[in-house]
């Protein structure tokens, strides 16, 4: 199957629609909670919660000995929570870095995982079997009843967003200036952990634990390069986001032996590397555009200025001089003087140039805010 035919049963097949909606609307609410993640300098939250997510499944396994999704869900809810107060707990209560938290929690609480999958694994009932999808994810396993809880939380995590964004909007720029006015920070910022922690959850079985992170974090981290509205970044993470699941799907899908939440990671790895080029405001590209455009500019200003200071010991400010005269000028070439008589600063005679009034007057001004700033 190519893409062309992944795209025209789409809306016949019931396996292809599932699993698209559901990766799309998994990549909205990633992205549109990952942009608080991002703007808190909590990018390693998200990495933190789904490995300590991992122990939740396995004891929920246990103890009901079934694999019912929203059973084993719930568990990885659960331990994704305490994971996230045991993070907090560590830096308000003792001289702990952020960093440091979230580096001791995803280790103790991954490696616990993984001992009792190991644990399941050997044990005699065929029933544990699958259960490592959590691991890497298997988007495949979706079913009609998985998207239906992910658009109830979408939903309701936007609703949510739209009632507190005022108060979400002061905590993430001006935390103490919140507590001036008289909000609870704390639920504010529990709220937004516990979303938070839910979409991470509600990603395990598509995108799996090792690679939650980068589903949340990388729609966010590309629509950060696009502006410096929270709104519209919000916006479009989710854009983002929901392309990268339907692209990333379409991709897997017209392959052999692809896995779906691999390539769905490698799709928003693509977006946040074009807004890392070709964003306006801070891509590279513009960036070095705008460098080499500042520098031809303070280049043409030093020429000007330089000229200033042969034309001003003269009565006539357009009186001629020889274009040899620049040569004591370092840096002097003919596409300098082209680009100054563009502008109309200069007027260029054969081997001889002459400020003109605005020339005179733009060269002076520089001159003294030169003298000013110095």
């Amino acid at each position: 199957m190519n893409i062309t035919e992944y795209f025209e049963l789409l809306f016949t097949d019931y396996t292809l629609r599932t699993i698209t909606l559901g990766t799309a609307v998994l990549g909205a609410i990633c992205g549109m909670l990952g942009s608080f993640a991002v703007l808190r300098k909590q990018s390693l939250l998200g990495d933190a919660i789904s490995h300590a997510a991992l122990p939740g499944i396995a004891i929920a396994f246990l103890i009901t000995g079934t694999k019912d999704s929203n059973i084993l869900l719930l568990g990885a809810l659960i331990s994704g929570l305490v994971g996230t107060f045991w993070i907090r707990g560590m830096i308000t209560k003792t001289h702990l870095k952020s960093d440091t938290a979230l580096g001791l929690v995803l280790s103790l609480f991954f490696g616990f995982g993984m001992l009792l999958l190991t644990f399941i694994q050997k044990q005699p009932n065929a029933n544990q079997a699958g259960l490592d999808k959590y691991l890497f994810g298997q988007a495949a396993t979706l079913v009609e009843s998985d998207v239906r809880l992910m658009v109830i939380v979408t939903g309701i995590a936007l609703f949510i967003m739209l009632l507190f964004w005022k108060e979400f909007k002061l905590l993430l720029f001006d935390a103490d200036y919140t507590k001036t006015l008289g909000f609870n920070t704390k639920l504010i910022d529990v709220l937004i952990t516990f979303f938070i922690v839910l979409a991470i959850v509600l990603g395990l079985q598509t995108v799996g634990v090792v690679l939650m992170s980068a589903m949340l974090l990388a729609p966010a981290a590309a629509a950060r390069q696009w502006t410096n509205n929270l709104g519209t970044m919000v916006f479009l993470a989710a854009i983002f986001g929901a392309f990268s699941g339907v692209v990333g799907t379409a991709v897997s899908a017209s392959q052999n032996n692809l896995s779906t939440g691999p390539v769905i990671v490698l799709i928003a790895a693509v977006f946040v590397l074009f807004s890392f080029i070709f964003s306006p405001g801070r891509g590279l590209l513009f960036r070095e555009i705008r460098f080499r455009q500042n520098r031809r500019d303070l280049h043409l200003k030093k020429t000007l200025q330089f000229m200033y200071g042969i034309a001003k010991t003269h009565e006539n400010s357009s009186h001629p001089h020889a274009i040899r005269i620049l040569n004591n000028f370092h840096g002097f070439t003919k596409g300098t003087l082209r680009k100054l008589e563009e502008k109309e600063w200069i007027e260029i005679s054969g081997q001889q140039w002459s400020l003109t009034s605005e020339g005179f007057t733009e060269a002076r001004d520089l001159y003294n805010q030169q003298k000013k700033d110095e």
